[in-house]
């Protein structure tokens, strides 16, 4: 033990020793060492009621006077006391109309005090509020819009303004007519045509002007009727003549049908002589297989040879007289041509006549293929476009012979449907395409089972 706290100890267990130190004081015994290298301990171990009690008055100072005391100046914090102020003479009262509360002068209540901000701190500056959508956007327009300006160049927009018919401010409203006027204009709410009125350019801008409709949409698809009347010959009691006259018509489209079933199958018929018999297929077997002795090889041509030989030699270089006289037999043909178009232009001349009446005849023929030409279109309007993959089916025609003829609507039997004839005629005026009924396979084989009761029977 160091000598120096042994004579302590010996000191202090005298009697007439006194301790300073109380021995009830918690602080008296040693500091407790705590380690403060995480911030969970740091913060618990660590006193920062000197920095809050400081932070508070810093608040309480801005929230009282605007800022700190030992910031503002002498003239703000301290006055000069010269008394009490004198009263200004008492000015003469004028008139005034009605009667004045006599007392105090009016003051706020008690609740617009409450509701008054007491700080004097400013609110923090709201940076959205002063943010602008596509700021950086418009700034580049209005510089680029500056430099145009400086050249001299006008904005389309700024020109379409200009350009805008001036409006009559002077011209007065219509005045709208009662509506139990009996001699006001009819005016139809279901019309096509909208009136109206106001600038053109100033209804498009705020989209108020209605779009004009296309003229192709007011075009039907079709010249032909939604309901087609049949002829005078399918009446229940028909005519002689126009039963016979609808009848030849059914005549003539099975006789078409019928020659267009006899074409496929001309076409599609097979000629015996091309068949294939078992010699024909024996001679294309052994073609090419069987060589035949009396076959022998000659012996190359030797002249042939000296005449493929020969035309490989050069040509002889032409001679200055065969050049020129080339040259000049040249220039009398042409000569020749020229004098022949002449004599062929002087003798059109004498065939004025011949070529007129050639020129109208061709005239004519002209004028008759265009005729030919709007008939076959305006015939090609009535006729069903291709509107899809299929093409359009007529429909059988409804007619009863002679002897199916009835006397009365209670024997005549009905013939066709009603839904499919709609069907077709959307078909026919080019409102749908043409279909036909989805044919339906079965993708798993059918299996028949005979059961128990079945079997017990028979």
């Amino acid at each position: 033990m160091a000598p120096g706290r042994r004579l302590k100890r010996v000191v202090a267990s005298q009697p007439g020793f006194i301790n300073l130190k109380s021995t009830s004081d918690p602080g008296s015994g040693r500091r407790k060492r705590v380690n403060k290298n995480k911030k969970k301990s740091w913060n618990k171990h660590s006193d920062i009621n000197d920095v809050d009690a400081f932070l508070e008055d810093v608040r309480h100072q801005e929230r009282t006077t605007g800022g700190l005391l030992s910031e503002k100046s002498d003239d703000s914090l301290f006055f000069l006391d010269i008394g009490q102020p004198k009263k200004p003479e008492p000015k003469v009262a004028e008139p005034v109309e009605g009667k004045k509360r006599k007392g105090k002068t009016s003051r706020p209540l008690r609740i617009d005090l409450i509701l008054q901000h007491d700080s004097l701190i400013q609110p923090p500056k709201d940076v959205l509020a002063y943010q602008q959508p596509n700021a950086k956007k418009l700034r580049r327009i209005g510089q680029k819009a500056e430099q145009l300006a400086a050249k001299g160049v006008v904005p389309r927009r700024q020109k379409q303004l200009l350009n805008r018919r001036p409006v009559n401010r002077t011209a007065k409203k219509a005045v709208t007519e009662a509506n139990n006027n009996p001699d006001r204009d009819y005016y139809d709410i279901w019309g096509q045509e909208s009136k109206d009125q106001g600038d053109s350019w100033y209804l498009q801008q705020t989209g108020k002007k209605l779009v004009k409709r296309p003229e192709k949409l007011n075009e039907k698809p079709s010249v032909l009727p939604a309901v087609e009347v049949i002829a005078p010959g399918g009446s229940y009691n028909p005519d002689f003549f126009s039963h016979q006259a609808l009848l030849q018509e059914a005549h003539k489209v099975e006789v078409k049908r019928q020659k267009e079933e006899d074409k496929i199958e001309r076409q599609l018929a097979v000629n015996r002589e091309d068949t294939a018999t078992e010699e024909t297929i024996l001679r294309e077997q052994v073609e090419g297989l069987v060589e035949e002795e009396n076959e022998e090889e000659a012996p190359p041509n030797e002249e042939e040879e000296d005449v493929a030989v020969g035309a490989i030699s050069l040509a002889d270089k032409k001679t200055e007289r065969q050049r020129k006289k080339e040259r000049a037999d040249k220039i009398k043909a042409q000569r020749r041509l020229a004098n022949r178009r002449h004599n062929d232009q002087r003798q059109q001349l004498f065939q004025l006549r011949s070529i007129k009446a050639s020129i109208k005849q061709q005239d004519q023929k002209t004028m008759d293929k265009q005729t030919q030409r709007k008939a076959n279109e305006e015939a090609q309007k009535a006729q069903p476009r291709r509107l899809g993959k299929l093409k359009f089916q007529a429909q059988d025609m409804e007619v009863q012979l002679s002897d199916e003829l009835a006397g009365s609507l209670r024997q005549l039997k009905p013939e066709g449907s009603v839904l499919k004839d709609r069907f077709k005629s959307l078909q026919k005026r080019n409102l749908i395409e043409p279909r036909e009924r989805a044919k339906f396979k079965r993708r798993l084989k059918l299996k028949y089972v005979e059961k128990r009761a079945f079997r017990e029977i028979t």
